[in-house]
């Protein structure tokens, strides 16, 4: 199960380059249910995602090179490419800052994964995070593909 809010950001952290970063790109080859394939630095997957907004059941497969190339060239609408930023916040929690890059930019996301969903409801965002856009699907990935 995933449980997750999003949000724009208002403001970059002046620090941001002392934190973990990951190179990802993902493409989708189905959008309703959710059927993604991500390059993550070096790892490789399949991912199914439920219809859901801030919780969503989630299922990961691992996909070799190979099989990653092949269904490349199978996805629908643009490859998403990022640069995720791993921010660690009180309470064991994790900012994701996604910088996204290509005909994307120069949009920033954060997304905070909670345990569940008392947590994420009653979760404070930092100054420096924008507008909630958990309930707009405009911001999910699997609508940020679409030309």
């Amino acid at each position: 199960m995933e449980i997750e809010r999003k949000y724009l950001i208002k403001s970059i952290p002046e620090n941001l380059k002392d934190f973990p970063c990951r190179i990802i790109e993902q493409g989708y080859l189905n959008t309703d249910p959710v059927v993604r394939i991500r390059k993550d630095d070096n790892n490789f997957e399949l991912t199914y995602k439920s219809k859901g907004l801030m919780v969503r059941k989630e299922y990961n497969l691992p996909l070799t090179k190979e099989a990653y190339e092949h269904l490349l060239r199978k996805i629908d609408g643009r490859l998403i490419k990022k640069r995720r930023y791993m921010i660690p916040l009180e309470g064991n929690l994790t900012i994701e800052l996604d910088v996204f890059e290509g005909d994307l930019a120069p949009l920033i996301l954060a997304e905070v994964e909670f345990s569940d969903e008392q947590s994420a409801l009653s979760f404070t965002p930092p100054d420096w995070f924008g507008e909630d856009v958990t309930f707009s699907g405009k911001y999910h990935n699997s609508q940020l593909c679409r030309f």
